[in-house]
């Protein structure tokens, strides 16, 4: 049977030090170690685009949010490779048109990344011709519904992963018996940078998608718990509604902790 691709990427936050970063705007000016996160993973990133387009292009891109990392207010901009926005916009236009999607549509971020006062992923939108952008969509492809938001709670405990997106799929059958949303078949969120999934075989599936955002936050590093998922999840939709997913996890050489030794 004959199969429609779906890519979902998230979580790039473009002009960070560990953001994804095309090799155009690499930098060393943060140093040496952040510097070869970018390269790595941008290099990393790109075999991965390539593989999956040698079988398959995207016939459907979703975006799920966050795709540049703003300011850098909480920090002082101190983590950022560049403060400009209309740059970070340009680096995460090239992430998305790398893939060469037949479509793709984009949800808004959190606003202390893309912004309170102007919605700079807007400008993403315009510069990928985007089908579509906005904060909750759903899309229907070969009849498999996905409810797709960037947004979902996080936990501090390893076996409490499950219930902030189960939550997501209890409330979409709620909306759904009133008729106000479709009854959804996959659950997408992002914005935890972990990836995820729980569901019920034959009836739904939900999932938190892991970022394409290295390691390298102060935030993530002084006041988090948790592992985190660099990668991306892909679907082949097939005519009859059935689907295969995978979700692709890189671990980079350039990210792992060397002990000090005395």
């Amino acid at each position: 049977m004959k199969k429609k691709r779906v890519v979902v990427i998230a979580d790039f936050h473009c002009g960070h030090r560990v953001g994804l970063t095309p090799s155009k705007f690499a930098t060393q000016t943060l140093g040496n170690k952040f510097y070869r996160t970018q390269v790595e993973l941008w290099a990393e990133y790109v075999k991965l685009a390539d593989r999956i387009k040698a079988e398959q292009k995207p016939d459907v891109l979703i975006v799920n949010g966050d795709c540049i990392d703003g300011r850098g207010e909480r920090s002082g901009g101190t983590e950022l490779i560049t403060s400009s926005r209309h740059a970070q916009v340009e680096m995460a236009v090239e992430c998305i048109n790398i893939w060469e999607a037949r479509h793709i549509v984009l949800t808004r971020g959190t606003p202390y990344h893309t912004g309170t006062n102007d919605d700079y992923e807007d400008f993403i939108r315009e510069g990928v011709k985007a089908d579509k952008i906005g904060d909750h969509e759903w899309i229907n492809v070969n009849g498999v519904i996905f409810d797709v938001k960037h947004k979902v709670g996080n936990t501090t405990i390893p076996h409490g992963k499950a219930t902030p997106i189960a939550k997501e799929r209890l409330w979409n059958y709620i909306w759904a018996e009133h008729e106000e949303q479709p009854k959804s078949d996959i659950i997408i969120r992002s914005h935890v940078h972990y990836a995820f999934y729980c569901g019920e075989p034959g009836s739904w599936l939900a999932m938190t998608t892991p970022a394409l955002q290295g390691q390298g936050s102060k935030f993530g590093a002084r006041q988090c718990s948790g592992t985190i998922h660099w990668g991306l999840v892909y679907f082949d939709i097939y005519e009859n509604g059935e689907y295969f997913w995978k979700p692709i996890i890189y671990r980079a050489e350039s990210q792992k902790v060397v002990p000090l030794k005395f």
